[in-house]
């Protein structure tokens, strides 16, 4: 496999509307197990968000752009309420179909809408952090800067935007170990797909450019990190 560029004519299957409906949901179902593994989002809580919450000294407002299953806003306000941070956290994705799972993780803390962060900075939402996981490899050049631009638009603090990191040992050790979820799912497929369309640090800092920093927060994983602008 060549991984030398990325493969952006490549479609995952769970982006095609038509795609198995069943099989779709379990795959958002089961991104809670595979962020849970690789996702890096232990180290970015500790390091990143939960300090910058805690130094605002007041309740705190996070959206997660293009939630999906919202597994990782869920499990950061589990995060939250451990550590005595008072947070209301908003999960946000155009698709009904992502939407209907993540709200089986809805709680007094954490809801989700159909939007997406363009509507959202038209309405003149704020908020203290915006973040994101997985998202930025699906987007082509122009969808990427406005993207960049609406996320840190929505945030008075901090935009962060997580992904995976392009390499031959993060597919084929990914192309391994996802061998024991995969079974009625998109994982196998997809997961390889998206690693395929995935940046390396440099070319994600160099599509993003200033102010935008990237780092790796874990193996095989990138963090674009910005300050708002809202």
């Amino acid at each position: 496999m060549n991984l030398a560029a990325r493969d952006t004519a490549l479609q995952e299957l769970m982006d095609d509307p038509a795609c198995d409906p069943v099989a779709l949901a379990e795959t958002l179902r089961r991104f809670d197990l595979v962020n849970r593994a690789i996702g890096g989002w232990g180290r970015v809580w500790r390091r990143g968000i939960r300090p910058r919450l805690r130094d605002l000294g007041r309740p705190a407002r996070v959206l997660d752009v293009g939630s999906g299953g919202g597994d990782v806003v869920a499990r950061l306000a589990e995060w939250a309420e451990r550590d005595g941070l008072e947070v209301t956290w908003l999960g946000i994705d155009p698709d009904p179909r992502a939407l209907e799972v993540a709200r089986t993780r809805e709680s007094a803390t954490v809801s989700f809408a159909a939007t997406d962060a363009a509507g959202l900075r038209d309405a003149g939402e704020t908020f203290d952090l915006v973040l994101s996981n997985h998202v930025l490899h699906h987007l082509d050049a122009e969808e990427l800067a406005g993207f960049a631009d609406d996320t840190r638009a929505l945030s008075s603090g901090t935009v962060m935007h997580a992904d995976i990191e392009r390499g031959p040992l993060a597919y084929a050790l990914y192309g391994i170990g996802i061998t024991a979820l995969e079974r009625g799912t998109f994982l196998r497929t997809d997961g390889l797909r998206s690693i395929r369309r995935s940046y390396r640090a440099g070319e994600l800092e160099q599509a993003l450019g200033a102010p935008w920093r990237v780092a790796s927060p874990a193996p095989f994983r990138l963090l674009a990190v910005a300050d708002g602008d809202a």
